[in-house]
């Protein structure tokens, strides 16, 4: 390593507050995320946001090669000097939100693991959820109101349209807590780990998921009115009585599978 690859690994990052940047540094959950991960030598892992590589490290001891996107061109040489020697790291330089998923896996499956901004986590989660195809399995770091809203169950005051899409498309497993001073700059909220694994696809509801995706939308977005004024002009009250849904009911107490059911009638 270069005088200058050494000053450009251990020199102080100066934080981005646009990028919603805080830094992993607790070697106890580092650990535990890693081990929950799992990566082994030939499997083809992404990480969205490494950061200043602190789990990117050692999952790179254990798997050899990775690839990892990230938005900041100043963590760009950090990453590629702290992993020189220790494995093989391809680095993309850009918003996820630009990176084609399905094209990165090439044919094969990608597991994601990522510490997600904050302020972007539901886009990014979409973003993936449309590309499950090539996904065998995602980890992530989320807010912990996010993880909550993400496993609810009907019926729950944080049951919503991200519960629903993802139950949906995935298995949702929450793995542990995060508490703030586990980054630098601790954050203000608590944060957890949570797993995702894309249910077979003929599990998934593909046929009719453009318009399961604009009920759900329509139910939550005005999800205080009863499903009869909420699915008004997509759904009659005749529509939801034919697949058991009371009219009068709210969005909330609507399992994934009703939404489902609702939109196959009205596929018909």
């Amino acid at each position: 390593m270069s005088r200058y690859s050494e000053r450009t690994a251990e020199s102080p990052h100066v934080l981005r507050k646009r990028f919603g940047q805080h830094f992993l540094h607790d070697q106890e959950i580092i650990a535990r995320i890693v081990q929950a991960v799992a990566p082994q030598p030939g499997q083809r892992i992404v990480e969205i946001g490494p950061g200043e590589g602190a789990i990117t490290l050692p999952m790179l001891r254990q798997c050899g090669r990775l690839t990892v996107i990230e938005l900041d061109r100043d963590l760009v040489p950090r990453i590629a000097a702290r992993s020189a020697g220790i494995g093989e790291v391809e680095i993309i330089n850009a918003d996820v939100l630009d990176v084609d998923l399905g094209a990165l896996a090439a044919g094969g499956k990608l597991r994601i693991v990522g510490n997600l901004p904050y302020n972007i986590s539901s886009p990014i989660l979409f973003h993936c959820i449309g590309h499950l195809d090539a996904i065998s399995d995602m980890h992530f770091m989320l807010q912990r109101e996010v993880v909550d809203r993400m496993a609810a169950a009907p019926g729950s005051k944080i049951y919503g349209r991200l519960s629903v899409m993802l139950q949906l498309a995935c298995r949702v497993e929450p793995l542990l807590a995060v508490p703030p001073q586990a980054f630098r700059p601790p954050p203000k909220v608590d944060s957890a780990v949570v797993r995702l694994t894309p249910l077979p696809r003929a599990q998934r509801p593909l046929e009719h998921l453009d318009l399961i995706t604009r009920l759900v939308r329509a139910a939550f977005g005005q999800r205080r009115k009863t499903l009869s004024n909420s699915l008004d002009g997509l759904a009659s009250v005749a529509d939801l009585k034919a697949v058991g849904i009371d009219p009068g009911a709210r969005a909330e107490q609507l399992s994934p599978q009703s939404f489902v059911r609702l939109a196959e009638h009205l596929g018909r």
